[in-house]
């Protein structure tokens, strides 16, 4: 399997994959506007509600997991195939194309995100859609030891948190029901895995981030919907630590419970 992040001369050096767009805002713009503004030549668009998160409940969080038959025939649409390598891009440091890119990997397929994202592209953007041919992309379960309950997020002796300090710290919470964060939670930032100039840290860098970590497959990673804790797991696995666990309800499942909630550091 390829590195889960690589830069554009890999990308130029490989013109047959799949150039992914995963752009997605909180605060009311439009991504597919925004794409269609201006993209990397080439990229097709993956629509994060469409494609990769199921329609939002109190009791299953913002962004659910979409069923693999949703998810294979988004994929499918916009002509990424069983065969295909997929590079993802934001504008974000890789906060939302990471969702693509870690529930491809989890199935087993190549895909990485590309580092520095659509700033780090050194040619000419276009507003040209490319035309693609629709391929196969065969269904699959989601492996179920890539994932975590609420019970094992609760119980975990080793969850983490990708939100900002001061929603982890409970000190606001401009989405979901409460403030706070699972008791027992390690609060690691996913603006603490990129250098200044928005690109991922060095994989030894990342170890010194996580040293508390010898085996990624004890890391329970959650945010507020199940998105951004997935450039959490990318970092891990791309610092040589391994693969750890998704909890895909994440906070917004569980602030919609009465469990108990830490607001201490």
């Amino acid at each position: 399997m390829i590195s889960p992040v690589v830069d554009v001369a890999w990308v130029e050096a490989h013109p047959n994959v799949v150039i992914a767009d995963v752009r997605y805002y909180l605060d009311g713009r439009s991504a597919a506007d925004a794409y269609a503004d201006r993209h990397i030549p080439g990229a097709v668009r993956v629509d994060m509600d469409a494609v990769l998160a199921e329609h939002a409940a109190p009791e299953a969080g913002r962004h659910p997991l979409p069923s693999p038959e949703k998810f294979a025939a988004g994929l499918s649409e916009v002509g990424i195939g069983d065969e295909s390598v997929v590079v993802a891009y934001d504008d974000a440091g890789g906060a939302m194309a990471g969702r693509l890119v870690w529930l491809l990997r989890m199935l087993g397929h190549d895909a990485a995100l590309l580092d520095g994202g659509l700033a780090a592209w050194p040619g000419e953007l276009t507003m040209e859609v490319p035309v693609v041919e629709p391929r196969v992309f065969t269904p699959k379960p989601w492996p179920a030891d890539a994932l975590a309950t609420i019970d094992e997020a609760a119980s975990g002796s080793f969850v983490i948190d990708a939100r900002a300090p001061e929603r982890y710290r409970g000190e606001t919470e401009p989405i979901d029901p409460r403030a706070g964060h699972i008791p027992g939670a390690r609060n690691y930032p996913l603006t603490g895995n990129l250098a200044a100039d928005g690109r991922f840290l060095a994989p030894a860098a990342l170890q010194d981030r996580f040293a508390d970590v010898t085996d990624a497959s004890e890391v329970i990673s959650y945010c507020g919907s199940g998105i951004t804790a997935c450039h959490n797991l990318i970092a891990l696995e791309y610092a040589g630590l391994g693969t750890g666990r998704l909890y895909p309800g994440s906070w917004s499942q569980y602030s919609n419970t009465d469990r108990p909630a830490a607001t201490a550091p």
